[in-house]
């Protein structure tokens, strides 16, 4: 087993475990609504409930449920080790459902004034993945 040192003295990177069903369910078309009920924990299934709402004008519905898979997703970093802070990679794909309710938080925020609001959770995507950040604008 080799050990990493993180040289830079901050917490390791958060891994969120791979859950692929709700994934492929959503990749094969299956309605966000309905993966979100099969799989109430999965943040990527709020991230796209939340994506699909804003795309539609309904933006306080893309609030509550981009603020569902954001709480989801911080039930599911602590489990995984996570202590409020540290990096949450982008890259590695589990992470996405977290950082895109992240993300969608803070869009639907904006979209209504909530100014405080949007301003931590962009802070907060940011210092979570700024790759996340950078891609989901």
């Amino acid at each position: 087993m080799t050990m990493h040192e993180n040289l830079l003295g901050g917490p390791p990177p958060t891994h969120l475990p791979d859950d692929p069903e709700p994934r492929e369910l959503l990749a094969q078309g299956t309605a966000p609504a309905d993966v979100a009920a099969k799989y109430p924990t999965s943040s990527l299934a709020w991230a796209q409930l939340a994506d699909e709402a804003f795309e539609r004008g309904a933006v306080v519905e893309s609030y509550a449920y981009a603020r569902t898979g954001y709480h989801r997703g911080l039930d599911s970093l602590r489990r995984s080790g996570w202590k409020g802070h540290g990096p949450v990679p982008w890259e590695h794909e589990p992470n996405r459902g977290f950082l895109r309710a992240l993300h969608a938080l803070a869009r639907a925020a904006g979209a209504i004034g909530e100014q405080e609001e949007y301003e931590r959770c962009s802070q907060f995507l940011k210092d979570s993945s700024a790759t996340a950040a950078q891609t989901l604008g």
